[in-house]
């Protein structure tokens, strides 16, 4: 079933396998101030499991729209955190947005549009009430004016700075019909939507020196999830295009591309840091343990027959390629210092009761 997350990305109907190719050289020879500019402090994919949990473990960021989940819980071993909150632009309520972030307390929020000057001063408001109360997020606006731009930028203050979002992909409309790339110099800077290849073309026009000396503008920030939508036509994307994925799961399709975006930008100087993706600062989303083995003597990737009822066996689908049972399955820690899995509650008690397992 297709996602229903917004992705703002590129229009699916006019891809194509020939489109977007790019070479797989490193990126250029250039200036500690542009490559600092050019550096990301995280690349986001936001969409719901299986796809979520792979990008995850990749090193994305992870997260959703305001109206969406990450469909996680009915997984036992299955723990992505929602990091970063996108608005339903489409159906746009600031006080909604607000209260559904101090829920979930992301640590990126794209808070809303600005379609006018008087959005704009709405919502720098919003965001600056935020940010006293979450010193530690990224808040992005989005100007949909070229007034917009520079109130939102002009409204930092030490410690209340506020993320331009730069529209990309579908969205109704684009930074490029009201602005010059001028005009995103010298400010903090979020890309929304469009695909690597389109994003790096802004990254570049953003961030390369200028016969007038403007200041690079800083990337903060990108995400693109039309990988995913794409995926259910058969296709990947890779860093030499769209390509012919029919012989995948669309699970393993989106796969390849979350690969192929992640090398994408370590190769042009964008992907963040070694050290500082969410899955190095949290740890994996799906716990592997050290014993995969079941009661009847079967390891955990192996389809079979379950013993014992239990509620969630039914669960289980071996044929359905977003689910593996690893991630159904029970993990445990004892005081031996082991962790294993299980397929069910059963089996679990079956293990514990005759090997005298006690639970750390």
């Amino acid at each position: 079933m297709a996602s229903s997350l917004d992705s703002r990305d590129d229009s699916l109907s006019s891809h194509s396998p020939t489109q977007e190719c790019t070479g797989r050289q490193a990126a250029p020879d250039i200036g500690d101030e542009i490559s600092r500019a050019r550096s990301a402090e995280y690349v986001a994919f936001l969409s719901r499991h299986p796809f979520a949990t792979d990008a995850f473990e990749a090193g994305f960021v992870t997260g959703v729209r305001e109206d969406c989940s990450l469909q996680t819980g009915a997984l036992r071993n299955v723990d992505i955190p929602i990091l970063m909150l996108d608005n339903d632009f489409k159906n746009p309520n600031l006080e909604r947005y607000v209260s559904r972030f101090r829920e979930i307390e992301p640590e990126i929020g794209v808070v809303g549009d600005a379609r006018s000057a008087e959005e704009a001063y709405i919502t720098v408001d919003a965001v600056r009430k935020l940010k006293t109360e979450y010193p530690d997020s990224t808040l992005i606006i989005v100007p949909k004016c070229h007034e917009a731009i520079d109130i939102i930028g002009s409204a930092d203050v030490p410690g209340t700075e506020i993320v331009l979002g730069y529209s990309m992909g579908y969205s109704d409309i684009l930074a490029s019909d009201f602005s010059d790339y001028s005009d995103w110099r010298g400010r903090r800077v979020h890309l929304l939507g469009a695909s690597p290849t389109k994003q790096w073309e802004v990254i570049q026009l953003l961030t390369s020196p200028t016969l007038f000396g403007d200041p690079p503008a800083d990337i903060v920030g990108l995400d693109w999830n039309g990988a995913h939508k794409v995926a259910y036509m058969g296709e990947s994307w890779s860093r030499e295009g769209w390509q012919r994925s029919d012989h995948l799961s669309i699970r393993e399709t989106v796969k390849k591309s979350l690969r192929e975006m992640r090398m994408f930008w370590k190769e042009r100087g964008v992907w963040p840091r070694e050290g500082t993706t969410p899955v190095d600062r949290l740890g994996q989303a799906v716990q592997v343990p050290d014993d995969e083995v079941f009661a009847n003597g079967m390891h955990i990737s192996e389809v079979g027959d379950y013993e014992g009822p239990d509620d969630w066996e039914d669960r289980l689908d071996p044929e359905d390629d977003e689910t593996l049972p690893l991630e159904h399955a029970i993990v445990n820690q004892y005081t031996d210092g082991s962790i294993r899995a299980f397929r069910s509650e059963t089996e679990r008690a079956f293990i514990e009761y005759h090997e005298g397992l006690i639970t750390s």
